[in-house]
């Protein structure tokens, strides 16, 4: 078996296959994961982290691409997670962003992982937290995290990055949708995208109609537009993302993020671990008892969890 001690120092190093191999550890659960991730945890806090998020067929992949060219063009290391959503009845997931960003794909300068949900909620995969540490702690200056889509459970990408771009297209209703989800309270930046068709000027008065009406903010999020495919307007996303990072380091903001983030990976991973030991502790046997229990309608989900927690 391999140990935390041996993979630490090429994984600081900025090694790609040690990196690789890092991830799946947290993902797949590796008996040294935990190990590792104490070790690698006081080499962290330098890169920035930006979360694009949006109606899907908006373009973020393309989208991303563009900055991280942007970003490399800077001479900067850039690490992009990818995060797709499992299906329901294989467990798999498509994983095609490798194929939307080929051009990159071969940049020495640049990690791309594709991540499966996993069934999390939240638009974001279980490990992708720990994945975001990982390339921290691996020299990366830059962290792109794309999501799955915008929905009413799926914004706790706001809580995992510093800056939140939210990505709207225009003529397919979709920003309908994603107004109705709440995304104002979490974006930090608004990129109307494939802006070249027609119904922007209708998107953007949707966008600035909704800022109107809620709560006053100190960061008024900026409302931009680009031709993701042409390369146009990236310049201008990226200088408002870091106009934003300012305003953040000015006004607590950073820190402010750093707790979220915290009590969100504490929550999350406070539930797992309770789960699992009160399962555990319960047996395999008794669990599959009570899921019947339940779907045979002789006794109440609620009444089954209650029984595992006695249990333990």
């Amino acid at each position: 078996m391999e140990f935390a001690q041996d993979l630490l120092r090429p994984l600081l190093d900025g090694q790609f296959r040690a990196l690789a191999r890092a991830i799946s550890w947290m993902e797949n659960g590796h008996p040294q994961a935990r190990e590792l991730m104490a070790r690698v945890w006081p080499h962290m806090g330098r890169a920035a982290v930006i979360g694009l998020t949006g109606a899907p067929g908006a373009g973020k992949s393309t989208l991303t691409d563009q900055l991280a060219r942007a970003l490399r063009a800077e001479g900067k290391r850039v690490g992009i997670l990818a995060v797709d959503p499992t299906s329901p009845f294989s467990g798999g997931a498509i994983l095609g962003d490798r194929i939307r960003m080929n051009h990159i794909a071969d940049d020495p300068g640049i990690f791309i992982r594709s991540m499966a949900t996993r069934g999390a909620l939240g638009g974001l995969a279980r490990a992708t937290q720990d994945a975001i540490d990982l390339l921290d702690a691996a020299g990366f200056d830059v962290v792109l995290v794309e999501t799955v889509g915008v929905g009413q459970d799926e914004v706790d990408v706001v809580s995992c990055v510093q800056t939140c771009v939210v990505v709207l297209i225009p003529g397919m209703g979709d920003e309908i949708q994603a107004l109705k989800a709440g995304i104002i309270e979490v974006a930090d930046l608004f990129v109307i995208n494939k802006a070249d068709r027609d119904g922007v000027e209708k998107v953007e008065r949707e966008i600035e109609g909704m800022k109107s009406l809620s709560p006053t903010r100190s960061w008024d999020p900026p409302l931009l537009r680009t031709v993701a495919a042409q390369g146009e307007g990236i310049a201008e996303v990226l200088t408002k993302v870091r106009e934003h990072g300012v305003w953040l380091r000015a006004h607590g903001g950073l820190q402010r993020k750093a707790w979220e983030r915290a009590r969100l990976r504490f929550s999350c991973l406070l539930a797992e671990e309770a789960s699992r030991r009160a399962c555990a502790r319960a047996g395999q046997a008794k669990v599959e008892s009570l899921i019947a229990a339940i779907a045979e309608r002789h006794l109440d989900p609620y009444a089954a969890v209650a029984e595992v927690l006695d249990s333990a």
